[in-house]
């Protein structure tokens, strides 16, 4: 059995933004955040966590976990939009770069193309020697 390369080489606009994110705190904080909350363990937490609220915290606890919900779900939308502004803004430069690639080798292949092209009525004149 063989052993897979585990090294990813990644595209320099991911590697760019990546830099970017890990310069910046708040962006860093934003990450944890939003990692956090689309995971399985957020789900466990507030379900233990609202189940021991219910029970054993208030008698009536509907007024207050209504509204430590709806202020959470307030914030945690802040940070899923925060994560499309990011990743919009990704795909946006990425774009852009695979572009400026695009454009370039297409001048290049144009340049070639019409080097061939000079190459062929060259050596089709010397074979006919016209």
């Amino acid at each position: 059995m063989t052993k897979l390369n585990t090294r990813v080489t990644h595209h320099p606009v991911v590697l760019e933004q990546f830099a970017k994110r890990q310069a910046d705190i708040q962006l860093r904080v934003a990450d944890k955040i939003t990692g956090f909350a689309g995971s399985m363990q957020f789900v466990y937490l507030h379900a233990l966590v609202f189940a021991l609220w219910m029970l054993f915290i208030e008698k009536s606890p509907w007024p207050t976990l209504t509204l430590i919900v709806s202020l959470e779900a307030i914030f945690l939308s802040t940070f899923v939009m925060i994560g499309q502004n990011r990743q919009a803004a990704f795909q946006q430069e990425k774009a852009d770069h695979d572009y400026s690639n695009v454009d370039k080798l297409l001048e290049q292949n144009t340049e070639l193309t019409r080097q061939v092209h000079d190459l062929t009525k060259e050596l089709h004149q010397h074979v006919l020697g016209n």
